[in-house]
């Protein structure tokens, strides 16, 4: 007997409040195959509180007991999926690792959902509404939109995506934005809400087919790494309402800024973004005025021999990462390179491969972060240049070894470094 309670080809059921066998009417002959069952007739017959069954043989009984079985199990694991479905919740605190920026406070009670920070990035900052490009598409198939007029950026870049407190509007989020960088001397370049922005004022950074969005300029959807389902990545994929955008500009620090907030408008309360439903986003994008390096922290390999034959270790801010990631970005190569010929000119030499923080997060956060980003060094030196692996270990020390104080940006940036040591 199967798992799915089909009307057998003797035209027999199961009555719904005992395991018996009664007679259908019978069919023309012309339909003479299975039909399912309908939910209203299965459910009560496997649900508790039917009439005692008459007795059956134990085997005939059993196979019921275990189509019964079956379905319940089905249906527990319907509603599993049902619930799992809702993965969004809320966060109290601010994402690890992420803080304010120095020259725009958040909104009062909001919480940070997503951080991110670059040294040296370019940023378009729109300065009019966005205007349809002709025979133009983005990645996602949508009609290309892009400002009248725009100031293109370029410096040290941080983006914070928060969550604003209940019962807050995007306008008056966006106000008082606009009068704290009035109050430090500040001044609005442009402001727009809902369609004057231009483009489809309804989509956030997600979809395809139809027309961008301003979110979709500012931050296209290849830009979002943060988890699927998660309250910060619902917040910048969800559909959208009540936009307001403003751009500002703070000359005595040489700061720009881009400030989008709106209301998120999720399908239903029971969806995976559902938890986020009427709550205001604000959406901060800040670009400090920074002169690119230029040339590339190399230290070379005969630079390393000498230093550690004179100190035991070399310093190297040659390798780098994203902001709490572990994955050696591909302009770390020079450096790599160099380590490689040290090693295999020493070839007797084994080496401790340590990786620094600084203090942004906690002390456990940035230990566990600097083993991992130490371990894939190792990791690249083994599988990219043939350096035995038993000839490096990885260690991670958080920012338990500074050499310049964590209070500045130019002191984190000398602390957050990878150092070669003498094993032997």
């Amino acid at each position: 007997m199967r798992g799915d309670f089909a009307v057998r080809r003797d035209d027999t059921f199961f009555d719904r409040n005992a395991f018996v066998v009664e007679k259908q009417p019978q069919r023309p002959a012309a339909d003479n195959s299975a039909m399912p069952l309908t939910p209203a007739q299965v459910l009560p017959a496997i649900l508790p509180g039917g009439s005692s069954a008459p007795a059956l043989p134990s085997r005939k009984r059993r196979c019921i007991q275990a189509d019964r079985f079956v379905f319940m199990l089905g249906l527990l694991l319907a509603a599993a999926v049902q619930v799992c479905a809702v993965a969004a919740t809320l966060p109290k605190a601010d994402t690890i690792g992420s803080r304010d920026h120095p020259a725009l406070k958040r909104y009062e009670g909001a919480v940070i959902l997503s951080y991110s920070q670059q040294g040296f990035a370019e940023f378009a900052l729109p300065l009019a509404s966005l205007q349809a490009v002709p025979g133009r598409s983005d990645a996602k198939n949508n009609q290309y939109f892009e400002p009248a007029n725009k100031k293109v950026l370029e410096g040290r870049y941080t983006r914070l995506v928060y969550l604003i407190p209940p019962d807050r509007s995007p306008l008056e989020v966006s106000r008082n934005y606009r009068d704290e960088i009035v109050a430090a001397g500040g001044a609005a370049s442009f402001e727009c809400a809902g369609e004057e922005c231009g483009g489809e004022a309804g989509r956030s950074s997600s979809g395809g087919g139809g027309s961008m969005s301003l979110s979709m300029f500012l931050h296209p959807e290849k830009s979002i790494t943060d988890a699927y389902a998660s309250a910060a990545w619902c917040a910048q994929t969800e559909y959208i309402n009540d936009q307001r955008y403003l751009a500002a500009e703070l000359p005595a620090s040489g700061v720009n800024v881009s400030v989008l907030t709106y209301l998120i408008s999720a399908p239903d309360v029971g969806d995976t973004c559902g938890a986020l439903n009427n709550r205001t986003i604000a959406v901060v994008d800040i670009v400090e005025a920074k002169a690119r390096e230029q040339k590339m922290v190399t230290v070379s390999a005969s630079q390393m021999a000498s230093a550690i034959a004179g100190s035991g270790s070399v310093a190297l801010y040659g390798i780098y990462f994203d902001f709490n990631q572990a994955v050696i970005k591909p302009e770390s190569e020079a450096t790599l390179v160099e380590i490689a010929k040290f090693l295999a000119t020493e070839a007797a030499l084994t080496v401790l491969i340590v990786g620094h923080t600084d203090n942004v997060g906690s002390y456990a956060f940035n230990l566990d972060l600097s083993k991992r980003r130490a371990a894939a060094v190792c990791d690249a030196l083994a599988a990219r240049y043939d350096i035995a692996r038993v000839r490096m270990a990885p260690v991670g020390v958080s920012f338990a070894s500074p050499v310049a104080s964590n209070q500045s940006e130019d002191g984190r940036a000398k602390n957050r470094r990878v150092a070669l040591v003498d094993a032997h």
